[in-house]
């Protein structure tokens, strides 16, 4: 049916209701200060949607797990896979996967030594997606004043 969502997703910004049996019964759009999400700011130009880099960025944020993996990183160390699992209790391809979603984020970045990678914060990268999101959210949510 148009305008509803099935269990596993829907559009973004909207909200969906459930039936008592748990499924989908209606979509309605969250808004934010008079905004509907995605939209940009009522009364404002369209805004930009954030670029690619940034939301893989944001996902690597996402999760705990992932959020626990760099504060490993703390200081500029650099770390295997190895050493990320076995300090985290996790298995090796469970850190491998998770710390490649990092470096697609722009997190980290990686360099092979033989068989073994080695994972280090990437400075440059973080600091660019950081400041594309400050821009992004002065041009989605400035303050009420501005538009």
């Amino acid at each position: 049916m148009p305008g509803t969502r099935s269990r596993t997703g829907g559009a973004a910004g909207e909200r969906a209701g459930r039936a008592s049996d748990g499924t989908v019964t209606e979509t309605e759009p969250i808004t934010v200060a008079g905004t509907v999400a995605g939209t940009g700011p009522a009364g404002c130009a369209g805004v930009d949607q954030p670029s690619d880099k940034l939301r893989d960025f944001l996902k690597g944020l996402a999760s705990e797990q992932r959020q626990q993996m760099m504060e490993l990183f703390t200081g500029g160390v650099e770390l295997t896979v190895g050493t990320v699992a076995e300090r985290l209790g996790i298995g090796q391809s469970t850190a491998s996967q998770q710390l490649a979603l990092l470096r697609r984020g722009g997190l980290l970045t990686s360099r092979r030594d033989g068989k073994q990678v080695h994972y280090r914060v990437d400075v440059a990268a973080v600091e660019k997606s950081l400041d594309e999101l400050r821009d992004y959210l002065r041009r989605c949510c400035p303050p009420e004043d501005v538009c």
